[in-house]
């Protein structure tokens, strides 16, 4: 995703958005792990949105506390 479309949501939806994206790494490492994960790429990429997404909450708490 792009950091334009996790800006747009609430803190709510960035953090059940972060919640799908940890399970979704779960599920892929746990793919690879037993050979079944065709597209490895996708490891990285679910990877930088989970930190993008946490990156955009931080900002947003840091704006509530006026910093």
């Amino acid at each position: 995703m792009k950091p334009q479309q996790f800006r747009d949501m609430t803190r709510e939806e960035l953090a059940r958005r972060i919640n799908e994206l940890n399970q979704e790494l779960m599920n892929l490492r746990f793919q690879a792990e037993t050979k079944q994960l065709s597209d490895t790429s996708r490891i990285g990429q679910v990877r930088r949105d989970v930190a993008r997404a946490m990156t955009i909450l931080r900002e947003l708490e840091l704006k509530a506390e006026g910093r």
